[in-house]
């Protein structure tokens, strides 16, 4: 199924019915009075988070959405129909913005929570609402009100605890697949990774958790180079980030560098991303070159406050010491675990 993280929807909710004028004519009844029912509510247009989904795909077209009118008033008190709410399932981690505004409406992060998109129109009153002692035959009835209609922009971020980090081809989705069961494409060329892959990691002495892995960055994204910015979303409602690094290109490779460069484009983004845990990890340390040359790296990833973890994606070297590491930082945190 194709990945689409982002949708540009019309939603209209149903008019309200409008209301009857009517009289009773009934036999030998000599005066029958108003009787005209009210209309009907228009139907709401409903945003539905649902865990089960994974894309935006299937709002991409049609673009427009409409609930049902609310239907109208009768005589004899017979009051319409209300319009059917119309239910839009969207992936859980949808962020709902006014098209134009940009403003977020609502930030639907759990299954099953609801946000009304567009509110049915009222029923107009019938003519039976406007009797009084001294108007016995009103001959006037309200007209439904019309429903809403908006322009809205859905915006999905996946909820994962965990975001891998990097350049293109230093090893994330060869990690992705090691620690959980998810099967991203793995190749040796540049963005081998075009959509973000989600893996669940599950271990027996702790609590599983949710890594995403996120297209390859390169330096200049913040200006368009590569893929740019497109997909940093995805890491925005990750609790830390594993940040991996690769010098097995060759002497002149500087992990430390890379790191800076990387740290720079986030902060391009926003500090949302800047500021949350990272775990440094080198990988590829089954090259003998690579491990040659980690244990100066070590030392100066420490004289900035980092410790270089040091693993390969391919052998599973230093992977049990990453993910309890992972685990650790994980459950330090307040409220990880909890929805929050």
């Amino acid at each position: 199924m194709k990945f689409v993280d982002e949708a540009r929807i019309q939603v209209k909710a149903g008019d309200g019915g409008n209301g009857c004028v009517s009289f009773r004519r009934e036999r030998f009844v000599p005066r029958g009075g108003p009787d005209g029912g009210d209309g009907g509510k228009g139907g709401d247009v409903i945003l539905q988070a649902d865990a089960q989904l994974t894309t935006l795909l299937d709002l991409t077209y049609p673009q427009q959405f409409r609930s049902q009118k609310g239907t109208h008033g009768k005589g004899k008190n017979q009051t319409g129909r209300n319009g059917e709410d119309l239910i839009i399932r969207v992936p859980a981690g949808t962020l709902v913005r006014d098209d134009q505004s940009r403003e977020v409406l609502q930030d639907l992060l759990f299954d099953g929570q609801r946000f009304v998109a567009a509110a049915g129109g009222r029923g107009g009153r019938g003519n039976a609402r406007f009797a009084t002692a001294t108007l016995r035959a009103p001959r006037r009835a309200e007209k439904g009100e019309k429903g809403e209609e908006h322009w809205l922009r859905l915006e999905l971020k996946l909820l994962a605890d965990v975001g891998l980090l990097g350049f293109p081809n230093v090893g994330k989705s060869t990690l992705l697949s090691k620690i959980s069961s998810a099967r991203p494409k793995i190749a040796d060329y540049p963005f081998t990774t075009l959509v973000p892959n989600l893996g669940v990691v599950v271990r027996e002495d702790r609590r599983p958790f949710v890594v995403a892995d996120i297209p390859g960055l390169i330096e200049g994204a913040s200006r368009g180079a590569g893929l740019g910015l497109t997909f940093l979303r995805h890491a925005e409602r990750t609790h830390l980030l594993i940040h991996l690094l690769d010098i097995s290109k060759g002497p002149s490779s500087n992990p430390v560098k890379d790191f800076h460069a990387l740290n720079s484009e986030l902060k391009a983004y926003g500090p949302s991303l800047q500021d949350k845990i990272q775990i440094v990890v080198l990988n590829k340390i089954d090259l003998p070159s690579v491990r040659k040359r980690a244990g100066g790296f070590q030392n100066q990833f420490e004289k900035i406050g980092y410790r270089l973890h040091l693993m390969s994606g391919k052998t599973g070297e230093g992977l049990e010491e990453l993910l309890r590491a992972v685990s650790q930082e994980l459950e330090s945190i307040s409220g990880w675990g909890n929805g929050q």
